[in-house]
């Protein structure tokens, strides 16, 4: 019996300690479940969610981290990447009881690679979360989608999908806490804990460069300390050439700053972030305090601007985004055959006030938006379905209204102003004049790219006289016939071949209103250019059909044509918005153009490989032309299918951030822009807004001299 008895107790023991040990490992995987979540793996990268406490605990933040590991060599990027590359990117879409999310930023490391710098992480790094709850207490189910890049001597970008459950009650610490905190601690702050400050900023001249002296002082010896900076993204960074004191004790770094548009040389750091790093130690510090004033030695000085502005001006007359509203100009002229000087002087004077006006609101609206911190540049309302269809609307009204269909009443006291009739009202030539500077935006000149980059990348006041003088320029034509009314006075009074040379320019006019639906198409989508070419061609065949009529009928006509503008203008709020990328180059039969990646780029060059970059879109004419009589040239073409050079192609035609901070980055804010890297220039050689052949083989040999000495 006893022996029975000492059985059933080990028996009893063991069936204890087992179900004891399911039910704790049971507890546990809960547990960790809770606590972090599983691994996303790729051949090269893992990176999961981890929480630092079990619970959420009675506050309205928990401590999370996103963590990664990655393969030897393999490398993602900081929050500020450098020269090439994108930080991670992630986004809470489906989570439950999260109101938002901050990631912070452990201190990075620098990677230099044939003179391009880039700023990231390698082997394992956790970013720290701070989750921050709708309603403090209840569960928080965190669902993430991150896009990354990950790089050695490729770069791979994935998106990686991470969801994690904490429940709601009191929490205790998990094992993942102190790797969190660990990781916490690199994260830059006042520098304070490290006994680190950064203590100044100052700019210098040396050799015709800016260079940014930034000032270090630690309680230490620094071991080897190195600065980041971050600013806008016009602004290019050097790495810091460092002098140490002998103490140890000191640190000055001299960072050579690229992009710099300021009207002396000079360079306001307002707008720049320091981060300094020695070893495990980092301080972080925004200069908004270290107003520096600017230097006299160098810079374009506002008065050699304005006279590009004024030359980019007048030339844009012969760009043939202008070329549809010559069709108007020729009109105007032509009209005053035989006329009074006076008339003709108002009324090219009217017209000269339009471009120059239009020119003003154009400023005015690039001034507001680059002060909310958006993506400007010259020709960029082309990228919006509402400014095509609208544009689109205007030059089928202006066609009709040369083919006889309507004439445009105006009030009084402008069809009045110096005693013209309605066809030719002051009114009407002050439109035609803002026509024919909306017009021109597609459009870039030579010395205009320069001017309108100047223009952007400085203060409000600088953008409003640059762009005067742009408008200057453009209506130079009309301030010439304005001065010389003679000009137009001697032509032969207008008789019934006016009639014919009117319905043949209109027929420009309908070109014009032609391709702006393509670009539409592009823009938006095909559905909505469909639909508004319908409406279009009903608003034109009912202007036909009202000369036909009278009365109530001509009345009825005029209404629906209103009602088609009316919702010609509103497609963009119904309509789908299109499916396709932001950026998506034009691929050739032969695959010779590539998709623009400047990460890729940068690789390529590295590789000693030379690579041909075209920022174009379909909106700009400009472009355009160059595409068909340069790029299409036998011999380039033979240069870039022979594999020697390696072909890029960022297409603008709708917004894309990445595009306009690759233009800014080089002091460019229109299209066109060409530019040829290589192993002797891996900075870029940038090319004239005009192409040639010879101009784009020069820049090709130029830039790929290092790689052609080395196979000889």
């Amino acid at each position: 019996m006893k022996k029975t008895t000492f059985i059933s107790f080990v028996l009893s023991g063991v069936l204890s300690g087992v179900l004891s040990g399911l039910l704790f490992g049971f507890s546990g995987t809960v547990s960790v479940a809770a606590t972090e979540s599983s691994w996303n793996k790729t051949e090269q990268t893992a990176l999961r969610l981890v929480s630092a406490t079990t619970n959420v605990g009675e506050r309205d933040t928990v401590t999370l981290g996103l963590h990664f590991k990655l393969k030897p060599h393999w490398k993602i990027y900081w929050r500020s990447p450098g020269d090439a590359g994108f930080p991670p990117r992630p986004k809470y879409e489906g989570s439950e009881n999260l109101k938002s999310a901050s990631l912070s930023w452990p201190a990075p490391k620098r990677f230099s690679v044939l003179g391009f710098e880039t700023l990231g992480y390698t082997d394992e790094v956790v970013f720290p979360l701070t989750a921050i709850l709708k309603q403090p207490g209840k569960p928080l189910k965190l669902n993430a989608s991150i896009d990354y890049l990950a790089c050695e001597k490729i770069c791979i970008p994935y998106t990686a999908k991470l969801a994690l459950n904490v429940p709601g009650g009191t929490g205790q610490a998990t094992s993942n806490a102190h790797l969190i905190s660990r990781f916490q601690a690199q994260v830059p702050g006042d520098g304070t804990a490290h006994g680190l400050a950064i203590d100044g900023a100052e700019v210098v001249r040396k050799n015709k460069k800016t260079i940014l002296r930034i000032n270090a002082t630690s309680s230490l010896p620094f071991e080897k300390p190195d600065v980041y900076l971050e600013g806008p993204p016009e602004l290019v960074f050097s790495a810091p050439k460092v002098q140490v004191a002998s103490t140890g004790n000191t640190a000055t770094f001299d960072v050579q700053v690229d992009g710099i548009a300021d009207l002396k040389g000079g360079l306001k750091v307002s707008a720049l972030t320091a981060t300094l790093v020695d070893g495990k130690r980092s301080a972080e510090r925004g200069l908004t305090t270290l107003q520096t004033p600017p230097t006299t030695t160098a810079g374009p000085s506002l008065l050699l601007i304005l006279g590009l502005a004024l030359l980019g001006g007048l030339i844009l007359n012969l760009m043939p985004c202008v070329l549809p509203v010559l069709s108007i100009k020729l009109l105007g002229v032509v009209g005053h055959g035989g006329g009074e000087k006076r008339t003709v002087r108002l009324s090219f004077l009217a017209s000269a006030a339009g471009i120059v006006a239009a020119f003003m609101v154009l400023a005015g609206a690039l001034a507001i938006l680059k002060s909310g911190g958006a993506a400007i540049g010259w020709g960029i309302q082309f990228q919006h379905p509402w400014f095509l269809i609208a544009m689109t609307v205007v030059i089928s009204l202006f066609a009709c209204n040369l083919w006889g269909w309507f004439e445009v009443r105006l009030p009084s006291a402008l069809s009045d102003l110096g005693g013209v009739g309605h066809t030719h009202s002051m009114g009407g030539h002050f439109l035609s004049g803002v026509l024919a500077t909306l017009l021109a935006t597609p459009c870039s000149a030579p010395f205009l790219g320069t001017a309108v980059g100047f223009a952007l990348s400085r203060t409000t006041s600088d953008i409003f006289v640059v762009f005067a003088a742009l408008g200057v320029g453009l209506a130079l034509p009309y301030l010439l016939i304005a001065a010389l009314p003679g000009l137009a006075t001697r032509l032969p009074r207008p008789g019934p071949w006016m009639i014919t040379l009117k319905k043949v320019l209109a027929l420009a006019l309908v070109a014009t209103a032609v391709w702006l639906l393509s670009v539409l198409q592009v823009s938006s989508n095909e559905t909505t250019a469909k639909f508004v070419s319908l409406l279009m061609a009903i608003m034109v065949l009912m202007f036909y059909l009202r000369t036909k009529v009278e009365g109530g009928l001509q009345k009825k006509a005029g209404m629906t044509i209103a009602a088609l503008i009316v919702f010609a203008l509103a497609t963009p709020t119904f309509m789908p918005e299109s499916k396709a990328p932001q950026q998506q180059a034009t691929i050739d039969d032969k695959g010779i153009w590539k998709p623009f990646d400047e990460a890729v780029l940068h690789r390529l060059v590295a590789t000693g490989k030379t690579v041909f970059v075209d920022v174009t879109a379909d909106w700009c004419i400009t472009c355009q032309v160059n595409k068909s009589l340069v790029l299409s040239n036998d011999d380039i073409w033979d240069r870039l299918q022979s594999g020697k050079v390696i072909a890029m192609r960022a297409d603008w035609t709708r917004p894309s951030d990445v595009i306009a901070k690759y233009l800014a980055r080089h002091g460019r804010y229109a299209i066109p822009f060409n530019i040829v890297y290589g192993p002797a220039n891996p900075k870029g050689i940038l090319l004239p807004e005009i192409l040639t052949p010879s101009a784009v083989l020069r820049a090709m040999n130029t830039a790929s001299v290092r790689s052609v000495a080395k196979t000889q």
